[in-house]
């Protein structure tokens, strides 16, 4: 991924923060037959490894669990907050007009070599610890002990986990830091004004990046 200095986030924690507000993975791997990309919810395990420990499962019948290489490490992306930017936000398009539209992001790329967990008690235990992770914000949140045990069982022997110990971690945040503080407050108001949540949290993003001087 090309990553500009000043679009650069290497803060793991923020990194790591990302992963876990926005689980859902694209996992692209190298196979004998080709690149292979499926979306995968992720679990991170920062305790294991100097970048974390990527833990999810994949259906049994899907051929990428015996087929991704052990050679070339894959990569997942973990997409986060993204929106267009349009030249009209800027306060500098009515004072030059050299100015042009973009998308402003944030995203993470984890690389490392996968390895297959074809064993039934981790998969269990995979499956509480995604289940309770995903179930805690619920009113009344589903256990896996809710479902029938032989239904359980059954689905256990569908599935097959998947850990990927990151070798490396790279963030890239493209949210206006390159632009003066006229224009990231433009950018700031013009996506606040959408009124949508994905604007409302880019918008937040590129505040984080506006000096309080600069806010008033």
């Amino acid at each position: 991924m090309y990553v500009p200095q000043h679009f650069a986030e290497t803060d793991i924690a923020v990194l790591h923060a990302l992963i876990g507000t926005h689980p859902l993975g694209t996992w692209v791997s190298a196979t004998e037959g080709g690149l292979v990309a499926n979306h995968v919810p992720f679990l991170l395990d920062p305790s294991r490894g100097e970048c974390g420990t990527l833990v999810a499962h994949v259906a049994r019948a899907n051929p990428i669990w015996q087929t991704f290489s052990t050679s070339v490490p894959s990569l997942v992306v973990f997409q986060g907050a993204q929106a267009y930017v349009s030249p009209s936000w800027y306060p500098s398009k009515r004072a030059h007009g050299k100015v042009v539209p973009t998308w402003n992001y944030v995203v993470v790329h984890a690389h490392g070599v996968p390895r297959a967990i074809d064993d039934r008690a981790w998969l269990r235990t995979h499956l509480e610890t995604l289940v309770s992770t995903h179930e805690a914000p619920q009113p009344a949140p589903w256990r896996i002990a809710d479902a029938p045990v032989d239904f359980i069982d059954g689905l256990l022997r569908l599935i097959v986990g998947i850990e990927i110990p990151i070798a490396t971690l790279t963030g890239k945040w493209k949210v206006s830091q390159n632009r003066p503080e006229p224009d990231k407050l433009g950018v700031a108001a013009g996506l606040t004004a959408r009124g949508d949540a994905p604007s409302a949290a880019m918008a937040d993003h590129v505040r984080r990046h506006i000096p309080s001087s600069a806010e008033g």
